[in-house]
């Protein structure tokens, strides 16, 4: 498993680099463009692999998508992956005003109109014909030229990651991600998805890149490990993963959780995230304690590129940055792991 990084910034980037991080990431978000600042992490590293994970994939056009990474592959050949996701059907209403309905239909058929888009010969028609999308440009400008970039897919869900198995080159697994989920839930899906790929289509098997929550603090411990709780505590507010929190046995925190979240405790909502949870879901603590806690997961990590993300629901920037510094004491031990 390569060592990888959400973006934090050119400065502690060039150390992570020179330190041995082989990948950085990027998301979507009201205040940062994924293929914005995926020109300023292409204009800061040498060697890394990068890519967005995620960029939100109905919010632009397949073409959108496809020109931002053409251009960036001009200066970063061979180092880029594209990975989208639905992102949830309100934001998709309500922010963007586009349609969301049938989410894994939909995002299968981006995936196919951006590839159709990547793959362009020039002086060849780029054609595609789906229920959402229909493609039929003549593009007469010398331009073009097959790129094989790795499309992945966000995928949390069994359905999303049997499309993930299915019409992408591999699976971006999220930061509450723990052993069993991989194991028993989000890997045999992709599996099944890939069986159904054409044998020229069918990789070995899926990729595998998934964010992992880590808060690393020798000289404040305990407040490492309260960011780490606060962040789960958030995402398990979302009735999405309704389907991971049954299949743990989490029901009761769960609920207490989102019952501290509606009346605006976020004390009581980290409080609620039990020490099992934490120990399966989170790398926190000491630089000691993280080690043991990564050791302990071994095997059950993507298999191809992990994230180490620092928390971010009220974490600020400044502690943010200071998260990301420390977890580089880890690249060894994914490497030694690899």
């Amino acid at each position: 498993m390569r060592f990888g990084m959400p973006w934090p910034g050119a400065e502690i980037a060039g150390e992570a680099e020179e330190a041995g991080a082989g990948a950085f990431c990027v998301g979507d978000f009201v205040d940062h463009d994924p293929y914005t600042t995926l020109a300023e992490i292409v204009a800061n590293t040498d060697r890394a692999l990068v890519g967005p994970a995620i960029a939100y994939a109905f919010s632009r056009t397949p073409y959108a998508h496809a020109t931002a990474m053409r251009q960036l592959h001009a200066t970063a050949p061979d180092r880029l992956f594209l990975g989208l996701g639905t992102g949830a059907f309100r934001i998709n209403r309500d922010w963007f005003g586009v349609p969301a309905d049938r989410p894994a239909a939909r995002i299968a058929e981006t995936a196919g109109a951006v590839r159709a888009w990547l793959r362009a010969e020039n002086g060849a028609k780029v054609r595609y014909s789906g229920e959402f999308y229909e493609i039929d440009a003549d593009v007469r400008a010398p331009v073009l030229g097959r790129l094989d970039i790795p499309v992945l897919l966000a995928a949390f869900n069994t359905g999303m990651a049997t499309t993930a198995g299915r019409v992408g080159d591999g699976v971006i697994g999220h930061g509450l991600f723990t052993r069993s989920w991989w194991n028993d839930v989000v890997r045999p899906a992709a599996e099944r998805g890939a069986t159904e790929r054409g044998a020229a289509e069918r990789a070995a098997r899926p990729a595998e890149h998934g964010w992992i929550i880590t808060a690393v603090d020798d000289s404040a411990p305990e407040r490492a490990i309260a960011d780490a709780r606060r962040m789960v505590a958030f995402y398990l507010t979302v009735k999405t993963y309704d389907p991971y929190v049954e299949h743990h046995g989490w029901q009761e925190p769960v609920a207490r959780l989102r019952e501290a979240f509606r009346s605006g405790d976020t004390d009581a909502m980290a409080a609620s995230v039990t020490d099992d949870m934490l120990t399966e879901i989170a790398v926190c603590g000491t630089t000691s304690d993280a080690k043991a806690a990564l050791a302990a997961r071994s095997g059950a990590l993507p298999a191809d590129v992990g994230y180490f993300a620092p928390p971010s629901f009220l974490v600020g920037r400044k502690r943010r940055a200071a998260y990301a510094r420390s977890s580089l004491a880890l690249i060894d031990l994914v490497a030694a792991d690899s």
